[in-house]
């Protein structure tokens, strides 16, 4: 072997460049302990409102982790009216670039949006914090589904955290006002039924699909009916509606299941239950 060929690189020695910073952090894992549960009326992510101003006063609770110290970390915390609540949106699986917001008609790109559906799911909500007992906290606000994994608390501060003269990008100066809900006597009665003898609660969920308009959405399951009026589904019931100008007039509430469904016997499952006794109360349960 010459000296020249001692000195040659070895065509599998071929020189890399360095990892850069940017390199190793593309790939990068990072792990995240929830420091507690968010407790909510809301069961699923239908029935939880999109946006905090949407929620009005909805109740829950911060339930902190016990063994970790945070009875400390919570001091002075109740001198805060308001807190910034991160969470993670655990009901999401993958995500993607572009998503169909509900105050829009057209995709936009989720990084100019507020949707879930995100590469890390990471949710922000200002909540107001009533009080403080222990390892809970009790707030008001909430638009997230009951059992949401809370990943950090941190206090809003107003002159900080309001900046004046922000754009409200693509949604305008002023969202489309909220659409008004009528509800007629029967749908109201049929509603209220509902509530009081079975624990179904409609009429919130309803109210709040409605009130952003009666056109179908990816997050509104709206179908228009052969005599003009339209039907809105939540979960296994419909509701029946009208549109006069900017109102929606809700007519009635009906079951999701077909009467043979409901009739004929075969079917044991106890989510029935409140279907039947509906149909047995009301002529024309099912709208099939």
């Amino acid at each position: 072997m010459s000296d020249d060929d001692a000195r040659a690189p070895s065509p599998d020695a071929e020189e890399r460049a360095p990892a850069t910073p940017d390199d190793t952090l593309r790939d990068a894992q990072f792990v995240v302990r929830p420091v507690g549960v968010l407790r909510s009326p809301f069961a699923d992510r239908v029935s939880a409102p999109r946006q905090p101003y949407v929620a009005g006063d909805a109740p829950g609770t911060i339930e902190l982790f016990a063994g970790r110290g945070f009875e400390d970390a919570v001091a002075d915390l109740e001198r805060w009216s308001h807190l910034w609540v991160l969470y993670w949106f655990h009901l999401n699986e993958g995500w993607r670039p572009k998503v169909l917001p509900p105050r829009s008609d057209e995709k936009r790109g989720v990084f100019a949006t507020r949707s879930p559906h995100r590469p890390n799911p990471i949710g922000l909500s200002p909540l107001l914090l009533e009080r403080v007992e222990g390892l809970v906290l009790h707030v008001r606000g909430v638009d997230v589904v009951d059992g949401t994994p809370v990943l950090d608390v941190k206090p809003y501060v107003p002159f900080a955290d309001v900046v004046q003269g922000a754009s409200t990008g693509w949604i305008g100066v002023d969202p489309d006002p909220a659409w008004e809900v009528r509800w007629e006597p029967l749908a109201a009665e049929q509603a209220a039924w509902l509530a009081a003898e079975h624990d179904v609660v409609l009429a919130p969920s309803v109210d709040k699909q409605l009130a952003l308009g009666p056109r179908p959405h990816a997050y509104r399951r709206i179908r228009e009916l052969p005599d003009g009026a339209r039907l809105l589904s939540v979960h296994d019931w419909r509701v029946r509606f009208r549109v006069e100008g900017r109102a929606a007039v809700v007519e009635r509430v009906a079951s999701g299941y077909r009467p043979s469904q409901l009739h004929g016997g075969t079917h044991t499952d106890a989510k029935l239950a409140p279907h039947r006794a509906f149909a047995a109360r009301y002529a024309n349960a099912s709208l099939r």
